[in-house]
């Protein structure tokens, strides 16, 4: 095994994670609901009137928290991702992310972060479900493709 030093930046991931599960326990004690990306989305598609307000603003808040950060943090904090895969298997990713999520009854921020923080038996399975069909994705691409 061979660890990229270079680009292993584990205090940013370190904050990330914190944040998140700060956000995560502050909506939950806050209001009882659970940060699950997928469920907040899901609820303003389905225009539940009196859930719509805080579910549009918390996507709001997610789709411009890329822009706020460039705005007030200096930039060699930041690090875009580079993906070298074309259009179709970044559509082919997405899709199959999206059946995995409907299937599953949740994403990796409802069942990894809340889920497994409830001791929920049902996140605990989905989650090592994605979490290692990921690590067979990327072996069989990265080995096998």
């Amino acid at each position: 095994m061979h660890i990229d030093w270079l680009h292993f930046t584990p205090w940013p991931a370190l904050l990330g994670g914190i944040l998140l599960g700060s956000a995560a326990s502050a909506l939950f004690l806050n209001s009882g609901r659970i940060l699950g990306i997928t469920g907040i989305l899901e609820g303003v598609l389905a225009r539940k009137s009196e859930d719509s307000p805080w579910r549009f603003s918390f996507l709001l808040g997610l789709f411009a928290a890329p822009w706020v950060a460039k705005l007030i943090l200096p930039t060699d904090l930041m690090h875009a991702s580079r993906m070298d895969i074309g259009w179709g298997m970044l559509v082919v990713a997405g899709l199959l992310v999206g059946f995995g999520t409907r299937w599953g009854t949740g994403c990796t921020s409802g069942h990894g972060i809340c889920g497994l923080s409830r001791l929920s038996v049902r996140s605990l399975v989905a989650t090592l479900s994605f979490m290692g069909t990921g690590f067979v994705t990327v072996f069989v691409i990265r080995h096998w493709l």
